[in-house]
């Protein structure tokens, strides 16, 4: 019975392995097609004029298709890991196997750590696809528009071409307005850590001027007559300074 309920738990973990390594893989590639998304290419296939000179190797409805199928597929690889997952909990609460429970959980907790990254990973790759999609889809239906507008009057060809410049460099500001406002969030967090490590040092000063009192008073006497000095100083050269002006007017 022991040797049978081993053997399930073998199984139950190898499947789990398969399954997170057919993940990893199929994650790794569901990456690369949300990264290199064509912006450049309208929904229906057909080059952008406005575009880069870089054709891409997929157009937008095929790279559309891609990730439909791939999210599919990525989906019921987690819905069969989560099962796994499921199955060997229930193995760990049998109470044939009590003695073994510490080492299983620990074992369960690593495969459910694992689906959990998983998981996040790949919602955060769709959420990034599906937003980067809306946004070509605004700036081709607008590109749409421009077109049509151009195609129906010859007249303002000219006012259109500036009003596409005029574009393409608001979309350029906005990218440098991004990168400043990353400088500067990285700045902040650099100067805030410095005023940290500041009042940390402060802080240990201020511990050891009152651990060692005699150090605080010593300290004190040197700063008094320091400036007993200065004012010594600063007699001399006055009473001096009366002196040379009296006697050049006698």
């Amino acid at each position: 019975m022991a040797t049978g309920s081993s053997n399930y738990w073998e199984d139950l973990r190898k499947q789990a392995r398969q399954l997170e390594n057919e993940l990893d893989l199929k994650l790794v590639s569901f990456s690369k097609l949300c990264t290199s998304y064509s912006g450049t290419t309208s929904r229906d296939g057909h080059r952008d004029r406005y575009s880069s000179d870089t054709t891409p190797l997929l157009n937008g409805s095929s790279q559309d298709r891609m990730f439909e199928t791939m999210a599919v597929e990525i989906e019921q690889l987690l819905a069969k890991l989560t099962g796994v997952n499921d199955k060997m909990a229930e193995y760990t609460s049998t109470p044939g196997v009590t003695s073994l429970n510490a080492a299983l959980m620990h074992t369960l907790q690593r495969h459910r750590d694992i689906l959990q990254d998983y998981t996040h990973e790949f919602n955060k790759t769709k959420a990034n696809f599906i937003a980067i999609r809306e946004r070509e889809d605004l700036l081709g239906s607008v590109r749409k528009d421009i077109e049509s507008y151009k195609g129906g009057s010859g007249v303002n060809n000219r006012r259109t071409e500036l009003f596409l410049k005029e574009h393409e460099h608001l979309r350029n500001s906005d990218r440098l307005i991004e990168d400043t406002i990353s400088i500067a969030m990285a700045t902040k967090e650099n100067v805030t850590s410095q005023r940290g490590m500041m009042k940390s040092i402060q802080s240990k000063v201020n511990s050891l001027a009152n651990r060692f009192p005699a150090i605080n008073s010593l300290v004190q006497r040197i700063n008094l007559r320091k400036r007993r000095d200065t004012l010594i100083l600063g007699g001399v050269i006055g009473i001096c300074t009366i002196l040379l002006l009296l006697y050049a007017f006698h």
